[in-house]
C-alpha cells in the first residue's frame, strides 16, 4: 500500500463527508470534475482496480485536490446513495 492510501482522515469516518453534498460517481465523471476544477474532494476505493484509481490519484495530486481512500467499493457506493459499488467519487462545488 503506497503512502497516499495510508493518508486517511484521522478521527471521523471519511465517508460521512459525502453525505449532504453534491457528488459525482464514476471515473469518467470524476475526471471531468477534476479537469474543470469542480471537484473539491475525491474518494477512491482501496479494492478497486489500480488501473482505474491510479490515474485519478495522479490528477488529484496535479490539481491539489484532497484524495481519501476508503475500504471498499460497496462502502463508497452506499455513501453516495447508489445500490452498486463505486471505485471513485467526488464532492463537487
Amino acid at each position: 500500500m503506497d503512502m497516499q492510501k495510508r493518508r486517511k482522515l484521522a478521527g471521523n469516518d471519511p465517508l460521512a463527508q459525502i453525505q449532504g453534498h453534491k457528488t459525482v460517481v464514476g471515473a469518467k465523471q470524476l475526471k471531468k470534475a477534476l479537469l474543470s476544477g469542480k471537484a473539491s474532494q475525491v474518494f477512491l476505493a482501496e479494492n478497486a482496480d489500480p488501473a482505474l484509481t491510479e490515474p485519478i490519484e495522479a490528477l488529484c495530486l496535479q490539481y491539489h485536490v484532497q484524495c481519501t481512500w476508503v475500504p471498499t467499493m460497496s462502502d463508497l457506493g452506499h455513501a453516495c446513495g447508489i445500490d452498486v459499488g463505486a471505485a471513485a467519487a467526488a464532492v463537487i462545488a
